[in-house]
């Protein structure tokens, strides 16, 4: 399955070392594998394959590869610093692509020593403009596959939802029991299933770990190393508030929502929501990715808690305000009231059963599958 970065990747390749990270199993290793197809010779090297890893630790790999994937390598000790130096040292007309979920994302922060010689991507899962390609469907159709069966590929292509559940109860107990023990105890894996059980319920509305923390009969700042864990590990990722001072914004309660929608306990509306944000903060993602633009997903809310689901801004400057509905074609409330408060922001109000667009309020109240259809990714 041919995917929304394949030609974006390929294209960096030619000139820098590319660095591809995303949730286990959204399909990072198809479309690398993808990828060497577009080669005269290729090679894959995955550190969790014992004779892989060998010939990764001798960088003995073929020096004649055009070129060279490397997977998992996050788990190998000290590996920035061994990856900074495979990259200055490749040979002149071989490519590198590393791949990898957890730890991997510390790339960015990797420091000055790695400026300038790669670019990054994140992969997310399939979106409604990605199904409506690969399967020729309208996006109300693809809408509808997603929400049922979330946007990771083996699911999402499976042959019937049995499938799909069979597939998502496996991977969720994997990821507690072998991805976060890379990052926690043992001991802790218990307390983790049961915030994450939380989290699943909680999906859209602002985060008090204060709460969770009594419940769970924890510390705060045990919570909070938890969400870090788990936003690490791509199995859920944060909306924060926005704000024109961006420390007041972080110090307000996020919102959180799962990569997988399929995850998420709550009724169609809540599901509708999550499936958004992903695909919301995977055009966020990729616009950054792709083209360099300052883009950051937000939500708003204020003290008499007036709220809209979502905002765009770029550059600090506010560009869209998102609200999400479905069934409800009424102007909402609060957008109205920000559209006005920022005129040079679009305001669109997203409604799953929506009869007839319309333009009221100064609010673009609109079909959701088409609109999503119509994102970068």
């Amino acid at each position: 399955m041919k995917r929304y970065l394949d030609d974006f990747v390929l294209n960096d390749l030619a000139t820098k070392a590319v660095v591809l990270t995303g949730p286990r199993q959204v399909g990072k290793t198809t479309l690398s594998r993808q990828l060497m197809q577009s080669f005269p010779s290729a090679q894959y090297l995955n550190w969790d394959v014992l004779a892989d890893r060998v010939v990764l630790q001798r960088q003995s790999w073929n020096p004649r590869a055009k070129l060279l994937v490397m997977d998992e390598i996050h788990k190998m000790p000290n590996w920035k610093a061994w990856l900074k130096g495979v990259i200055d040292g490749r040979l002149a007309g071989q490519s590198l692509l590393v791949t990898g979920s957890a730890r991997m994302e510390t790339f960015r922060q990797a420091g000055d020593s790695l400026a300038g010689r790669y670019f990054s991507f994140k992969l997310h899962p399939i979106s409604v403009l990605e199904w409506c390609v690969q399967q020729g469907v309208d996006p109300a159709v693809a809408l509808d596959h997603l929400l049922e069966r979330g946007g990771f590929p083996e699911p999402c292509l499976a042959a019937d939802a049995i499938q799909a559940e069979r597939w998502r109860a496996q991977y969720f107990t994997d990821l507690i029991r072998e991805d976060v023990l890379e990052f926690s105890r043992l001991h802790e894996i218990t307390t983790m299933r049961l915030f994450v059980e939380l989290l699943r319920e909680r999906v859209g509305s602002p985060l008090s770990l204060a709460s969770i923390a009594r419940d769970l009969a924890v510390a705060p700042a045990t919570l909070k190393r938890y969400l870090d864990i788990l936003q690490a590990l791509f199995i859920v990722f944060t909306v924060h508030p926005w704000h024109r001072n961006v420390a007041r914004a972080i110090l307000q309660a996020p919102k959180v929502y799962f990569f997988d929608t399929g995850l998420v306990r709550g009724d169609q509306g809540i599901r509708l929501e999550n499936a958004v944000a992903g695909m919301l903060l995977k055009q966020a993602d990729f616009l950054r990715d792709s083209a360099g633009r300052e883009v950051s997903l937000h939500y708003i809310r204020t003290k008499d808690d007036a709220e809209v689901d979502f905002a765009f801004s770029e550059a600090g400057e506010l560009t869209q305000l998102i609200e999400c509905k479905l069934s409800d074609n009424k102007p909402h409330r609060a957008l109205a009231r920000f559209a006005a408060q920022f005129p040079d922001a679009q305001a669109v109000q997203l409604v799953y059963n929506l009869r007839q667009e319309e333009f009221r309020n100064g609010i673009m109240i609109t079909n959701a599958a088409n609109w999503l259809s119509q994102l970068s990714a």
